[in-house]
């Protein structure tokens, strides 16, 4: 596919070939939400990619922010991925279980706002490579501990008292990756309490980016109407957000494909806008 920055995908048959080469480092990034009932880690025993590694955005986190799956510092992120083998000179793949791939597109961008831009993330993640009938393993791999030189690129990031200037500048466009329902929350469900969107942000859920049937992320054209279609400009910059900080990822990963570069993460997301009663919550479709 011409994607305009094609380095940030893979296809399985270039992973297939070059699953062995020196330079080349897999983590299968799996992860499920609690309501789900599956173990990503006991999945990835029984069954992953050869020499793949288990990536724990669980674990790889700040455990003191009190936000789930936070970013954590530099030195701490350059330790961690460092025992697992990862670093300096490495083009690291990622995947994940649903192939869509909204937490593989979550190490990817963890790795690039560290500054470690040779990162990409597999098509179709998992499923596809099962579907293609391409080799899989169950066994333990043992790393060897590698140097990650950490270089911070705050550009790649948003804090939330920088997404509450941007509700009241409009300086960028606030872009919620969660589902209609959730963004709306004008379901019965949603009657009490903190839920809804940040105020003036506009909703692109990343189901409607991928192809359901293949799960793979839509070809340049289609993936560029979505985005027109939920109302972004892109000649200004965009800040994604989503629930926990994880499917925002995909918004951003899929911004890039098309070109796309000044768009932030917001980490801390809905689960941390929605804890501070002071800022305001919106309810209802979008106007724009």
């Amino acid at each position: 596919m011409d994607y305009a920055n094609s380095d940030g995908i893979v296809s399985t048959e270039w992973l297939e070939t070059h699953l062995y080469a020196p330079d080349v480092r897999v983590v299968d990034a799996s992860f499920w939400q609690p309501s789900m009932q599956r173990d990503a880690k006991s999945e990835y025993a029984d069954c992953h990619l050869p020499n793949a590694m288990y990536f724990d955005i669980d674990i790889i986190a700040d455990a003191n922010s009190g936000l789930p799956h936070m970013l954590p510092t530099p030195k701490n992120f350059a330790a961690m991925v460092g025992k697992m083998g990862l670093g300096d000179g490495q083009r690291i793949i990622a995947y994940d279980g649903v192939g869509g791939g909204s937490a593989a597109a979550r190490v990817w961008w963890m790795f690039r706002a560290f500054g470690h831009r040779d990162v990409a993330v597999l098509e179709g993640g998992l499923p596809k490579w099962l579907r293609e009938q391409r080799p899989v393993d169950d066994r333990v791999v043992i790393p060897t501990s590698h140097v990650f030189t950490p270089r911070f690129d705050p550009s790649l990031i948003r804090r939330l008292d920088e997404v509450a200037e941007d509700m009241k500048t409009h300086r960028e466009q606030i872009l919620d990756g969660r589902k209609a329902i959730s963004f709306q929350a004008t379901a019965s469900d949603y009657q009490e309490g903190r839920h809804g969107h940040i105020p003036g942000s506009l909703n692109l859920p990343v189901a409607e980016l991928v192809d359901s049937r293949e799960l793979t992320i839509l070809p340049p054209d289609k993936l560029k109407q979505r985005f027109v279609a939920a109302g972004i400009d892109f000649d200004r910059p965009v800040v994604a957000t989503c629930g926990e900080g994880i499917t925002c990822c995909l918004l951003t990963l899929a911004l890039y494909l098309l070109g796309k570069t000044d768009v932030a993460n917001y980490d801390g997301s809905w689960t941390e806008w929605a804890a501070h009663a002071e800022l305001p919550v919106e309810r209802g479709e979008v106007k724009f």
